[in-house]
């Protein structure tokens, strides 16, 4: 092999270095990769929708979080940085014609919105029904809104 570093054998090494760990080896037998694959954490990535309410001087981020009880959401204001996190645990377990079926599905999760600067934690309102988290807190703080100045 050469030790020319623009000689195909090394980028195709190169290539290889890269692509099996995000692609798979082509020529391992991909069913023990699913398996593997399926045994890592999962982190979950809950779907979160954000609005602005300018009348009412409010934002509401609303949050999907099915299946997770609100016991295991947490919220965290830090740095004007609104974190909400959590942790999923699901069991269940089916028995039919003498087999057992059990299945754990564990997750964690974690997002973060920016909040404006001076937000007291006493501002922020949050509720739960049914999977959906709901988070209201002041779009700006009083110091921040615009003041309006009259010419004499």
């Amino acid at each position: 092999m050469s030790l020319d570093p623009a000689a195909p054998e090394l980028r195709l090494d190169s290539l290889r270095r890269w692509a099996v760990p995000c692609f798979g080896n082509p020529g391992a037998n991909n069913q023990l990769q699913a398996q593997n694959a399926n045994t890592a954490p999962r982190v979950l990535r809950p779907r979160v929708d954000v609005h602005e309410d300018k009348e009412k001087n409010l934002v509401t981020a609303t949050f999907e979080l099915p299946g997770i009880n609100k016991q295991d959401v947490n919220i965290d204001l830090r740095n004007n940085v609104l974190t909400v996190s959590g942790e999923s645990k699901a069991e269940s377990e089916k028995s039919e014609n003498g087999y057992v079926v059990r299945e754990r599905r564990y997750g964690r999760f974690a997002r973060s919105l920016p909040v404006p600067e001076g937000v007291k934690p006493e501002e922020i309102k949050a509720a739960m029904d049914n999977g959906v988290l709901t988070v209201t807190f002041p779009r700006l703080t009083p110091e921040q809104q615009p003041k309006k100045i009259t010419v004499s």
